[in-house]
């Protein structure tokens, strides 16, 4: 490890003074920094100013236990994919059950052997660090992605995924509180999965078309904006713009500046105003405005 890397950030919940001395020992031959909470609020308490990469829980503490402790960080969306490993000398199968259901990932036996400790946290970090890669190269690729658990709780979307459900009027409490109902439905046995759900709110309608299950089993679903379905091929055929240039467009009569529409379609704002500058021409106008307003009012005509 070189001098400037940087470590990764251990919280160990413990009340015990002879279990955090050996931890902290091992966890700092280990190249780990350590950071110690002798109970459940005060975990709670340091983890909403610093985001730790993995968390090592104690189960058995006075006040809130480790179970409890668990339940409120993973409540805490900066957690939500943060590794929790219980240590603990409960080996009965309800209490690891328990743990599992908490939100822990693993669970280790007290007394801790060191090298197991050391071989379970470099495992889960790496895990860890895999899942967010694979979320971050989701985030980066243009789709409009959302995640459920096995019972349709949301989990999290993608950028894009945001800014349609956005405009479709369904907000991040919507998505927390009523989208497990909008696919109730869906997670019984007789759904067909290769149908698409339909969601209405307000004037809008999307769907959400199943893609599969990563490895957490947790189920993805591509978002279709049905309006924009209709809207681009009523563009491109009236101004002979190419599909791209219709996807710029379109998004442009939606309001969208030209770094929002960069971001929606993941290229660079270079290229919209690429893009931009032959729709321009193709239209007969001279600036964004203008070219809306002409589009807004041929897909008005298009769709009466």
């Amino acid at each position: 490890m070189t001098p400037h890397a940087q470590k990764d950030l251990v919280l160990v919940v413990d009340d015990s003074p002879g279990s955090l001395g050996m931890i902290n020992d091992t966890l700092d031959e280990a190249g780990l920094t350590v950071l110690v909470a002798l109970e459940g609020a005060q975990a709670l308490n340091i983890t909403q100013s610093i985001t730790p990469d993995i968390i090592l829980m104690d189960a058995i503490m006075p006040g809130m236990d480790g179970f409890d402790t668990c339940r409120h960080l993973k409540s805490n969306a900066n957690l939500e994919h943060t590794p929790i490993i219980f240590m603990t000398g409960l080996s009965d199968t309800e209490s690891i059950i328990k743990g599992f259901n908490a939100g822990g990932i693993d669970y280790v036996q007290k007394p801790v052997n060191s090298s197991e400790l050391i071989a379970r946290i470099k495992a889960h970090l790496n895990n860890a660090r895999l899942t967010q890669s694979a979320r971050m190269a989701l985030d980066a690729s243009g789709q409009f992605l959302i995640t459920t658990d096995q019972t349709g709780e949301f989990k999290w979307a993608t950028p894009q995924a945001y800014q349609l459900l956005h405009q479709a009027d369904l907000s991040e409490s919507w998505l927390k509180e009523k989208l497990s109902e909008a696919l109730e439905g869906f997670f019984s046995s007789r759904f067909n999965k290769d149908k698409n759900i339909q969601i209405h709110q307000s004037s809008k309608t999307i769907e959400l078309a199943y893609i599969g299950q990563d490895t957490k089993n947790n189920h993805l679903f591509r978002i279709i904006d049905l309006e924009l379905t209709q809207e681009q091929p009523i563009l491109q055929a009236a101004f002979q713009l190419t599909v791209r240039e219709a996807e710029v467009l379109t998004w442009l009569a939606k309001g969208k500046s030209n770094a929002d529409i960069a971001l929606i379609l993941s290229v660079s704002p270079n290229t919209i105003n690429a893009h931009l500058a032959q729709i321009f021409k193709k239209l007969n106008v001279e600036n964004r405005t203008s070219a809306a307003i002409v589009a807004i009012n041929k897909i008005r005509k298009a769709t009466l």
